[in-house]
């Protein structure tokens, strides 16, 4: 069963990590028009299904899966790299919820700096590097 929460663990990852390297992106793009015009309201529009139907939904299975791994093998928390790489997960969850409200900004017509907004497309990737490294290593 532990390996079955693993695989379904690992596929949830993948697709809010996709998810957090795309959203920044619809962003960039909406604010580059103005509300009301049809490129504003298009990635409105996607970056919003993104968020309810992979980014959401992702990030609380991943905690949930997550969760479960550490009930059937509390052994894992003995263990150094499992909590870095918990503490990675704990900001990659925070940067979710930044994403969600700078987005909200956006939709309203604020501005957001767009070197922000590009910096935000890199910071999630560089974190999941060290989080893969952390779980599949086990550096310590």
């Amino acid at each position: 069963m532990y390996l079955w929460i693993k695989a379904f663990h690992v596929i949830f990852v993948v697709a809010f990590m996709a998810g957090m390297l795309i959203q920044p992106r619809y962003k960039l793009h909406q604010q580059t028009s103005t509300p009301g015009e049809p490129l504003f309201e298009a990635m409105k529009s996607a970056s919003n299904k993104l968020r309810h139907i992979i980014l959401t939904p992702s990030i609380i299975l991943v905690w949930v899966l997550g969760i479960a791994m550490v009930v059937i093998n509390p052994a894992l928390m003995e263990q150094g790299w499992f909590h870095v790489k918990l503490l990675l997960v704990l900001i990659l969850t925070g940067l979710h919820g930044y994403f969600v409200s700078v987005g909200k900004k956006i939709d309203r017509g604020e501005t957001v700096p767009s070197k922000r907004l590009k910096l935000m497309n890199e910071v999630p990737f560089i974190l999941f590097i060290i989080v893969a490294i952390m779980a599949v290593v086990k550096p310590f």
